[in-house]
């Protein structure tokens, strides 16, 4: 079952600028009208249960076609179908079947406690009072808050806000959940906690995940299925798996040497950037592996050696332009 369907989607926005004149004043009254694209013609759907990843780099239109979504913004044309309801007519009926978690925006009350905060979102949900304890008692379990939602929410930690943004969110048992970047700012222990809960969502409840990010393990983590958009078009469709066999196994290996040395490229091996005792190289893990790349120099020689992915903005341009590397 798809629970949501995307067709020929454009949003264009209209802005304004003041004419120049040919002596290079700008004239009071005569402006000229722009048009941004920001989502061009794009169709895709989800199926129910799934937990897609919508990636882009910043102003690639992934706000945008989530606003859309999620009713806060007009379609210029196309249609979009979300769970079956048209979200710019029918938004109200469509809020009590969706939720989201904004990791930059946060929907509760900071000077009370998470608990009246969920109490106060259990009444406009319309859920029974004897209903609504069950559920806020099942989730605070789950997601092991009950030691503190009875603290006004701006004592928290970010890490312990977004669990409980995560909790009011699901009060209504909603059938699909919107996040956008939930682990920004979060401590490696709170981003690993967190993906393990969105997981959890996914798989024991069977909540539809439409999840945005610039964290690579975010992705990697919680979806199987990934979508990137760049300049308001769809670039890739594609799984998780794929992705992450051509793209996200490479590695950026950045090397201080004590003296500088010729270093060979081999198969899966580039040297990017090669600067006295510097090096940057590029390592495809599906074609070689760190112990050749070492083998290239002496061991005694090292210095410092930093290893990290490789940038997911990276990804998405190479993708782009597409360059296959």
């Amino acid at each position: 079952m798809k629970v949501i369907e995307v067709n020929n989607l454009s949003k264009e926005f209209i802005t304004k600028k003041r004419i120049t004149k040919p002596n290079g004043k700008k004239a009071l009254f005569k402006k000229e009208k722009i048009i941004k694209k920001a989502v061009d013609d794009i169709s895709f759907s989800v199926e129910e249960g799934e937990a897609l990843a919508f990636i882009g780099p910043n102003g690639a239109g992934k706000s945008t076609t989530i606003k859309m979504l999620t009713g806060i913004l007009y379609p210029t044309s196309g249609s979009i179908k979300v769970l079956g309801l048209n979200p710019s007519k029918e938004r109200v009926k469509l809020s009590y079947q969706i939720g989201t978690v904004f990791g930059q925006k946060e929907q509760l009350w900071v000077h009370l406690s998470a608990y009246d905060n969920f109490k106060f979102f259990g009444s406009i949900y319309d859920i029974k009072k004897e209903e609504l304890k069950k559920r806020i008692d099942n989730l605070a379990h789950i997601f092991e808050i009950e030691s503190f939602m009875y603290q006004p929410v701006k004592s928290l930690s970010l890490g312990q806000r977004m669990k409980c943004e995560m909790v009011a969110s699901l009060l209504h048992n909603p059938k699909m959940l919107f996040f956008d970047e939930p682990t920004i700012g979060l401590d490696p222990i709170a981003k690993e906690t967190l993906r393990k809960l969105i997981k959890k969502i996914n798989k024991e409840l069977g909540t539809t995940i439409l999840f945005t990010s610039h964290d690579v393990g975010d992705i990697e983590e919680v979806c199987k299925r990934v979508i990137i958009i760049n300049n308001g078009k769809i670039v890739l469709d594609d799984s998780m798996r794929n992705l992450k066999y051509h793209h996200l196994n490479k590695k950026i290996v950045e090397v201080n040497l004590k003296k500088s040395v010729k270093l060979e490229e081999k198969e899966g091996i580039t040297i990017l950037k090669a600067k006295d005792t510097l090096y940057k190289i590029e390592v495809d893990m599906n074609k070689t592996s760190m112990e050749e790349l070492m083998s290239l120099f002496n061991a005694d020689d090292l210095q410092d050696i930093t290893i990290s992915s490789t940038p997911l903005e990276d990804i998405i341009k190479n993708i782009y332009r597409g360059k296959d590397e």
